[in-house]
């Protein structure tokens, strides 16, 4: 098997690939594969909202009882074999209580070494660090659940509110990344300019920029180096 070259910019299927698959699916991440993508981004819900019960590959508990969701063990296992040799992954983890057991598995697997676990929960982040050092880390932002952007009730009130994150979040990023408390930054679209980027750059971080379904977008993003992009569609990078 030849050896996977990283490109500069590195190409990540969202979920393996929702705009050709299922999402968090075998066959999603089939076909991530299959388009060559660099990363998977997958996402892991406890079962129930305390952090017990069986570890789902779902994006949230609507998703989950709308189907039956591969467990964690399942998809790692998929992971783990050949085919998958020098994919990286992007667990996101989509709430907090659960972090012991994701360490766990990912070593078990053999995956710690390519895996990256992102969340929104800063208590996720500490819990992370403390359980398993050797493991990169993002932090994803900004903390919401639903695409305000999409919205016209919305529309306003989430511009407004990017311009305002973009002055506020880099000092706060940039000094989790010096103090070790994290590798990346997870950053919406919305959030990513030249400035964004280099703040987050020049701290030794990396920037992974969610969730980009437009390839004009994609191109300008890679023109500006961005560390990765996540896509449904992983066939738009080309």
């Amino acid at each position: 098997m030849s050896e996977v070259v990283p490109r500069a910019t590195r190409r990540i299927g969202h979920k393996g690939a929702d705009h050709i698959a299922p999402g968090n699916t075998l066959a999603s991440f089939d076909a991530g594969l299959a388009a060559g993508v660099d990363m998977i981004e997958f996402d892991v819900l406890s079962e129930h909202e305390d952090g017990t019960g069986r570890l789902l590959l779902a994006h949230d508990y609507r998703d989950a009882a709308r189907r039956t969701p591969l467990e964690l063990e399942e998809g790692l296992a998929h992971f783990a074999s050949d085919a998958y040799a020098g994919v990286e992954l992007d667990v996101d983890l989509k709430r907090a209580g659960y972090e012991d057991r994701v360490v766990a598995a990912l070593r078990a697997h053999g995956l710690a070494e390519r895996g990256l676990i992102s969340t929104m929960e800063t208590a996720s982040l500490a819990r992370l660090r403390e359980l398993a050092p050797e493991i990169r880390l993002g932090w994803s932002v900004p903390r919401v659940r639903r695409n305000y952007l999409a919205h016209p009730a919305t529309r306003l009130l989430a511009l407004a509110a990017i311009v305002y994150a973009r002055r506020v979040l880099p000092p706060r990023l940039v000094a989790a990344i010096r103090a070790g408390e994290i590798e990346a930054v997870m950053a919406h679209w919305s959030l990513v300019n030249a400035g964004f980027w280099a703040a987050i750059r020049e701290a030794g971080g990396e920037l992974y920029v969610w969730t980009v379904d437009d390839a004009e977008r994609i191109a300008e993003l890679e023109a500006l180096g961005v560390t990765g992009i996540i896509s449904n569609d992983p066939r738009l990078f080309g």
